[in-house]
């Protein structure tokens, strides 16, 4: 399913590097709504291990715990618990991100 959307991207005159960006956020996008309609697991059932790639599975694990709680409403519910579960995971990628640019700076490989 990725390569498909990464070869419309490009077959639409995106370069490569662009095509791969979009292709990412496209399937995190599907696997979130598949995730909000139910339909994950039908296709973890159809796809097996093909659906716990990191990037769908990642939708997926955000989506999946936000769900839970939507009976407490959106704002408490829903947007309280996809936070919770989704924080971690956003200051582990950002810290680590900028550990990694600051080593490629004192190293002298950064800044492209």
């Amino acid at each position: 399913m990725g390569q498909i959307v990464l070869n419309l991207f490009i077959a639409n005159k995106f370069s490569t590097e662009d095509a791969t960006g979009l292709t990412a956020t496209v399937m995190v996008a599907i696997g979130a709504l598949l995730t909000g309609l139910g339909w994950y697991d039908v296709l973890g059932k159809f796809a097996g291990a093909g659906s716990a790639v990191p990037i769908t599975g990642f939708a997926n694990s955000i989506v999946s715990p936000a769900l839970e709680f939507k009976r407490e409403g959106f704002v408490l519910g829903v947007g309280a618990r996809m936070f919770a579960v989704a924080g971690p995971v956003l200051v582990y990628g950002i810290l680590t991100s900028v550990l990694v640019g600051v080593v490629c700076f004192l190293a002298g490989t950064g800044g492209g």
